[in-house]
């Protein structure tokens, strides 16, 4: 497969909200750039979400504070669709003097049965905290943190968009996919779609924090998909992948276009060598200084 010519600046988090087409202009497109074509809800109260701070990089100080509360495997079980995202409802009698927070309300088709209130689900590869549960309407509603939105392509979605929804492991669940905490390590840029028989070239653009953990034929998450990296080039800022039939048909990756951002999520594995190498040249330093 013919790499990228150009490199795009590194991704960063942005601090708005809530809009769409926050992303830094891209370099030209790639040569092979194209696009394929009960009533009452319940309602949990105080706790409004339970993502652990995002890491704004890979380091040894940052990897020993993540804390892992749930785990999933990658596996797409639905996609749901976003019924609303903003403030939540004004409880009766006023909010009081504390800023608002963010609502993600989700509509679903499977997840409600067996799902209950505090469960964490990833959404779009974010593990976030189910908040309120409305059987009637269908929905989960999760709280969302101002370093989320900020963090993670979910301060772009609006109502409408589809979204990968995936509930955390349980004891007696098959390990399909890879170790998935549902922690984004940053977001990255759709450079390119390329069909290949009836699959897909995916090519998307990283920061280096992030590029550096990724190997040939090691796993990746994308908006919480499992995938098998094919290539990297850390000196150009990109990364591909293929998409088979089944999983173009269970994802969101394939409605997407270029240029929109994906959630990602480095292996757990290759973050933890990061930390002990990096621990044995502080330590090698200090004893040669």
């Amino acid at each position: 497969m013919a790499p990228p010519p150009t490199a795009a600046a590194a991704v960063r988090c942005h601090p708005h909200i809530l809009r769409r087409g926050l992303l830094p202009a891209s370099s030209p497109l790639l040569p092979f750039a194209s696009r394929l074509a009960s009533s009452t809800p319940l309602r949990a109260q105080p706790l409004r979400f339970s993502l652990s701070p995002v890491p704004k990089s890979i380091s040894s100080s940052s990897t020993s504070h993540i804390p892992v509360r749930s785990l999933f495997t990658g596996i797409v079980e639905e996609v749901g669709r976003v019924r609303r995202i903003g403030p939540p409802p004004t409880p009766p009698g006023g909010g009081g003097d504390a800023a608002p927070g963010v609502d993600l309300e989700v509509e679903t088709k499977n997840l409600l049965a067996g799902t209950q209130l505090g469960d964490s689900i990833a959404v779009d590869g974010t593990c976030l905290t189910v908040t309120a549960i409305d059987a009637a309407a269908s929905t989960l509603t999760f709280g969302v943190a101002p370093e989320t939105l900020r963090c993670t392509s979910l301060g772009e979605r609006v109502a409408s968009d589809d979204v990968n929804l995936e509930r955390a492991l349980t004891p007696a669940s098959r390990m399909g996919g890879h170790f998935v905490q549902g922690h984004v390590d940053g977001t990255g840029e759709i450079a390119a779609f390329r069909p290949e028989g009836d699959s897909i070239w995916v090519t998307v653009r990283a920061p280096p924090e992030i590029l550096s953990l990724l190997v040939p034929k090691g796993f990746v998450a994308v908006d919480g998909t499992s995938l098998t990296v094919v290539n990297v080039n850390e000196e150009a800022g990109w990364f591909d992948f293929m998409l088979v039939r089944y999983t173009q048909d269970n994802v969101v990756l394939p409605r997407k276009k270029v240029g929109d951002k994906v959630n990602l999520e480095a292996d757990i594995l290759g973050k933890y060598v990061v930390k002990l190498l990096a621990g044995r040249l502080e330590a090698t330093s200090k004893a040669n200084s």
